[in-house]
């Protein structure tokens, strides 16, 4: 197993690899993002609302597909990824079509030390297989706490907790649904393209949803909205079919399993 020292920088090579072939995967469709269709999904685009004029800290941001749509709905954003090659593709990203977005290379619990909490933030967003990189949550949900303003909140979209207690093919329970265990595991290919000719070593861990909202209540946050969902927006695990159009669930398990979960806390307004 990995030791704490070790994860980040596994973590960030296993991203460093995958950004190439996603920026020029089907999955991504980075052609039709350039010609102006966005890359949210249905589920976040609900919770978030108008967002024209407000500040977004996105937290985990990949190569900066979401970052650039929330600044395309008019938003000032923040897009935040220990990757290099992740964010050096953001920031050509933006370049390229010239969209108002900032980007911040480094660990998400070493954030203050690269972005200042003032002036604080409407809203942080954070989307889909974003958690289990990080080992403690009491020291995300510090983070998160810490850039928001008063009044402020939370957008969390995640894959559910009871998925990745499976086996990659969906046909046993191999982990634990509670944080008892570092998970290291290798890979060939990547979600976004199976065939990509890259092995990776990853370092994760799974997070209840106990865990999860509890980090955030001990932040003081206050939960004003949790829903679960039988699908998934993308086609990102073996064995799916695509129930309706952009929704995916496991066969044979169908609508047996939720596959995604959403959470809208808020920072309390100062009295």
């Amino acid at each position: 197993m990995a030791t704490a020292p070790d994860y980040i920088s596994l973590n960030r090579a296993l991203w460093n690899a995958k950004t190439e072939h996603h920026l020029h995967s089907a999955f991504y469709d980075v052609a039709g993002f350039r010609a102006g269709r966005t890359s949210l999904q249905e589920i976040e685009l609900a919770l978030l609302g108008q967002v024209s004029g407000q500040r977004v800290l996105h937290l985990q941001c990949h190569f900066g597909l979401d970052t650039l749509s929330l600044a395309r709905m008019g938003a000032t954003v923040v897009g935040v990824d220990l990757s290099d090659e992740a964010i050096r593709t953001a920031r050509q990203l933006a370049e390229e079509l010239q969209l108002p977005a900032r980007f911040v290379c480094c660990d998400l619990y070493s954030l203050p030390e690269h972005l200042p909490a003032e002036p604080a933030f409407d809203v942080v967003y954070t989307t889909y297989g974003v958690l289990g990189w990080l080992p403690d949550l009491d020291r995300w949900a510090a983070v998160v706490g810490r850039y928001l303003k008063p009044g402020g909140r939370l957008v969390l979209v995640e894959f559910h907790p009871v998925v990745w207690m499976f086996n990659g093919s969906f046909t046993e329970v191999q982990y634990s649904y509670f944080n008892r265990e570092t998970i290291e595991e290798t890979e060939t290919g990547t979600y976004a393209n199976r065939a990509a000719p890259i092995t990776t070593t990853s370092v994760s861990w799974n997070h209840g949803l106990g865990e999860v909202l509890g980090s955030l209540r001990r932040q003081g946050l206050q939960l004003h909205d949790f829903q679960e969902y039988d699908y998934s927006p993308y086609n990102c695990f073996s064995h799916t079919v695509e129930v309706e159009p952009g929704r995916y669930q496991i066969e044979p398990l169908r609508n047996k399993l939720p596959l995604v979960y959403s959470v809208v806390a808020e920072k309390p307004s100062v009295a």
